[in-house]
């Protein structure tokens, strides 16, 4: 289609130079579009990033944009460009779903994670106590993600109620745009306690674990994925490929669980 349509140019760019200008422009706005679409353009949760940059790099045409997962689906929701939606929330892909922003058959639970408390790498473990985040905070700030909006910060108000912190701490909270400022913050020593994936934890050597969030204070961390409407094969082969075995083993090699069971 390419060279059809550039031998079309070049013919009506014969006409005369009167419509050069114009039919100059309409050519490259074709243009512009086709290359546009040769790229596979990846919107995925910034928990997700050293997994999902280990897979990109197997396919030279995808671009990843990373971001907290409801800045991303209320970006695709307004028109954002997406092809392939990689989230750590299943309510945002339901936003998602619900609004016929995804193709509803391509969408599946990919990995799971734990929810973690982490403190500067000299840190002592912390007791999930009322006293023991007390001493551990020293008057600072736990830092999370936005409780309203991220997953990690959601997961986090989850288990703090179940454990009946919740009302306590609430007021203690440093809250950001995405799970992986909260371990800045932290790793920065900018913030004394942070909640964050047990993955994430791993990838700095400025913290460390200081306790786990048992499985059942919060909602089952769900990692699911989808392709949109405007998708094409590329894309499929990519989503294919992170729900298939070699993404699957990328995915475990990062620490991320398999998808939990429904």
């Amino acid at each position: 289609m390419g060279l059809g349509l550039a031998n079309g140019c070049e013919r009506l760019d014969s006409r005369g130079m009167l419509i050069r200008p114009f039919i100059t422009m309409i050519c490259l706005a074709l243009f512009g579009a086709q290359t546009a679409r040769a790229e596979v353009l990846v919107f995925a949760a910034a928990s997700l990033k050293e997994p999902v940059d280990a897979m990109a790099a197997q396919f030279p045409d995808v671009v990843v944009s990373y971001a907290g997962s409801g800045t991303l689906a209320r970006q695709v929701s307004q028109g954002a460009p997406a092809d392939v939606v990689l989230l750590a929330n299943a309510d945002w892909m339901n936003y998602l779903r619900d609004g016929d922003h995804v193709q509803p058959h391509t969408v599946s639970d990919f990995a799971s994670n734990g929810l973690v408390l982490i403190g500067p790498a000299t840190s002592n473990d912390v007791p999930l106590t009322a006293d023991g985040i007390t001493t551990a905070l020293g008057g600072g700030r736990i830092a999370v993600g936005l409780t309203n909006a991220v997953p990690a910060g959601i997961y986090a108000k989850e288990a703090l109620i179940h454990l009946g912190l919740w009302d306590q701490f609430a007021g203690q909270l440093a809250e950001v745009d995405n799970v992986r400022a909260a371990l800045a913050l932290v790793a920065r020593g900018q913030a004394p306690l942070g909640i964050v994936y047990a993955t994430d934890a791993r990838i700095s050597d400025a913290v460390r674990v200081v306790a786990s969030f048992p499985q059942e204070s919060h909602t089952p961390i769900r990692y699911t994925g989808a392709l949109t409407p405007d998708a094409d094969e590329n894309a499929a082969t990519f989503w294919g490929f992170v729900t298939g075995s070699a993404g699957q083993a990328m995915m475990a090699e990062a620490g991320f669980l398999p998808p939990v069971s429904r």
